[in-house]
């Protein structure tokens, strides 16, 4: 009886190690691999990359990290939903591993982030590796009949020349990351000291920014748009300048686009809308013919709900007469979806505001499309202006662009005029519009104001 019940007794608690050696490998899994695609985590990645970097030091070998972020992955999240994306994000696990050595460790960090660690490769098994998975991705991924596309921004450093901690490595991967994105996205590149400078002025200008539109820094400019037969002031284009504490005078090329990446620029675009109607209003209370604003604006601004609503309550407030109020938007938004864009217009026209094509010519309008727009005013990209007054090829496009307004009853303006030969050749093609610095800079408030008065 009692070797019966000690035999009950081992095969119980044969049976309850057996379970609890099963939790503790469930566990050890679920710490150390991503639940998701099956793929490493960040903790593993981190341990299997020190041990790594250890290994290479006592052989005096080599580490190469790759990080990879998929382009516009919240796209595809924002667009069809997160178990879509989650499924694009399971394909793209599959197709990375069948990109790399069965060696080598692939992991998924979070988010659309993934990281690949390579022991004791040559810069060109990197490079073959990191032209497989930019190839691998260029086949469209099939999820639920939807046809998508996606692409990786890779970011490549190597132990010991690039770093010899795990967390420098890293950084210096994320690094060139972003030199990878901001090169265009689907490529790779390779880490160089230089973009440590570059990533830190970033990051001191990110912080900037985010204080400049608390602390109110930014300042309005106004560059005058001129009737060139009797030279009087028709109009002007609202232009944003940063006022920084210690750089001085930011103009916009140094910081729209990293306030655009971070998520800043309708912040940005609010203030100019508000300040730009409030210093119009206050010009023409006084008295002062402005003649009509410009304000650039992007489509993906006009068709959000917020902004609109943001936008209208200003002019309410502020009382603005909308019909001094004009819109640039580049043809390139435009024709990214001209269907929506149509109905966008359409509405802001009702308002009672000017819309006007900027940069018009350098982008791929459809006249099917353009005849449906409803706009008023083409305006003449400076590329085609500079030498169009001696170089034939742009003096064609300049006079197609001005007899396509015409014939759809458009006004037009060239811009970036700066030479008495440029205004000649305008002058003699019929286009008497002009904006550029053949007669004026962009200004600050008083000084456009005085500019206003003698004009």
């Amino acid at each position: 009886m009692i070797d019966k019940l000690n035999r009950e007794l081992e095969e119980k608690v044969e049976e309850k190690t057996k379970e609890l050696k099963h939790q503790s490998e469930t566990l050890d899994h679920l710490a150390h691999y991503d639940s998701l695609t099956g793929l490493p985590n960040r903790l593993l990645f981190l341990d299997r990359l020190k041990q790594a970097i250890k290994h290479a030091k006592r052989r005096n070998k080599n580490v190469t990290i790759l990080f990879l972020d998929l382009d516009r992955f919240k796209e595809v999240n924002d667009t069809f939903g997160h178990e879509i994306g989650d499924k694009l994000l399971k394909e793209v696990a599959i197709r990375l591993l069948h990109c790399v050595r069965d060696e080598d460790t692939i992991a998924r960090l979070g988010g659309d982030e993934f990281t690949i660690i390579l022991e004791d490769v040559g810069q060109n098994e990197v490079i073959r590796i990191a032209k497989n998975i930019i190839k691998a991705m260029q086949e469209p991924v099939y999820i639920r009949n939807q046809e998508l596309y996606t692409t990786f921004s890779v970011g490549i450093s190597s132990y010991p020349e690039d770093g010899n901690t795990s967390s420098i490595l890293i950084r210096n991967a994320d690094t060139a990351m972003y030199k990878a994105k901001e090169n265009g996205k689907n490529n790779y590149e390779f880490y160089n000291s230089k973009m440590t400078e570059v990533a830190f002025e970033r990051l001191m200008m990110e912080s900037g920014l985010r204080r400049a539109i608390d602390e109110n820094e930014f300042v309005t400019y106004f560059q005058p748009k001129i009737d060139a037969i009797d030279s009087k002031v028709i109009g002007s284009e609202a232009l944003v300048r940063w006022q920084h504490p210690l750089l001085g005078l930011v103009p916009p090329m140094k910081f729209l686009s990293l306030a655009e990446d971070i998520g800043l620029i309708k912040y940005i675009d609010e203030w100019m809308m508000m300040n730009t109607m409030k210093i119009m209003k206050k010009l023409q209370d006084e008295g002062i013919y402005t003649g009509i604003v410009s304000l650039n604006v992007s489509m993906k601004h006009l068709e959000d709900k917020q902004f609109m609503q943001y936008f209208r309550e200003t002019i309410a407030n502020i009382g603005f007469d909308t019909s001094f109020l004009e819109l640039e938007i580049t043809e390139s938004q435009i024709m990214k979806n001209p269907v929506s864009a149509i109905e966008t217009l359409k509405n802001i026209r009702l308002m009672g505001i000017r819309i006007s094509i900027d940069d018009f010519g350098t982008g791929y309008s459809s006249l099917s499309y353009l005849k449906r727009l409803p706009i008023n005013n083409l305006k003449i990209d400076r590329e085609f202006i500079v030498d169009a007054y001696k170089d034939e090829e742009d003096a064609s496009i300049v006079r197609a662009i001005i007899a396509l307004a015409k014939s759809l009853n458009l006004s037009y303006i060239a811009e970036g005029v700066e030479t008495k030969e440029q205004l000649d050749f305008l002058l003699e093609e019929g286009c008497h519009n002009i904006q550029g610095y053949y007669y004026s800079k962009p200004l600050p408030e008083s000084a456009f104001k005085e500019f206003l008065l003698k004009n």
